[in-house]
């Protein structure tokens, strides 16, 4: 429906002599323009009902938490009548290791707490990894985030802030704030169980017939399917 790049693009501010940024300064520049310039979305979007947007957003974290782009586009469609549901995408591959999840669930709620809308954490890329792998993410999607940590080594980064990494992991294990579901993009359940999850979060649909939601298999199942996991290993 719409490419931003016909309204600004990235490559045409760095190439600019008169602004000089780089890349991560032309993004904030595009982002900033953008939003001074709302009117061209909402013609380009026009006027249908019931339609139904994907946004890719960019996924510079600095978008999200030093400067409030990402939050005036969300006001801004909420209201035009939007019900809008941000959707945060995790590369599963990145997401294995103790420090890198919490830094990842970190910069998740950082973008909710944000946005301020329903919000729906997503582990991409499922299909990528072997099957030891997916049993060991497995206690990644509910996640204990103090027994994760515990599990982790030391080293003298995490010996030094031992503390404010238990303080901070369990602010998020206490309210329950982040979990994930596993996405799979080989295996169509996988997808329609992400799909069900969303449109119940922005009540899309709401006047059609139901549809029922796909459940995970079980650990005792024997068509050789791992637990909590769609498919198997593409």
């Amino acid at each position: 429906m719409a490419d931003i790049r016909e309204l600004i693009s990235v490559d045409d501010v760095m190439e600019d002599d008169s602004l000089r940024f780089g890349p991560n300064g032309g993004l904030v520049f595009c982002m900033e323009y953008f939003i001074q310039n709302f009117d061209w979305l909402e013609e380009e979007l026009g006027e249908g009902e019931d339609d139904y947007f994907l946004f890719d957003c960019p996924g510079q974290i600095e978008l999200y938490t030093h400067i409030p782009v990402m939050r005036q586009l969300v006001d801004t469609l909420q209201h035009w009548n939007f019900r809008v549901c941000a959707v945060f995408l995790i590369d599963s591959q990145f997401m294995v290791d103790p420090s890198k999840f919490l830094s990842g669930v970190l910069s998740a709620l950082s973008a909710m707490v944000t946005l301020e809308v329903p919000h729906i954490n997503v582990m991409t890329k499922m299909d990528l990894l072997s099957k030891k792998a997916k049993k060991e993410i497995e206690r990644y999607l509910d996640p204990d985030i103090r027994g994760i940590l515990a599990d982790g080594r030391e080293g003298y980064f995490d010996q030094k802030f031992q503390k404010l990494t238990k303080a901070l992991g369990t602010v998020v294990d206490d309210f329950s704030l982040v979990q994930f579901l596993p996405l799979d993009r080989s295996d169509e359940d996988s997808i329609d169980i992400v799909l069900n999850t969303i449109d119940s979060a922005i009540q899309y649909g709401e006047d059609l017939e139901p549809r029922e939601v796909p459940e995970l298999p079980d650990d005792d199942d024997d068509d050789g399917r791992d637990s909590g996991f769609p498919g198997e290993e593409s």
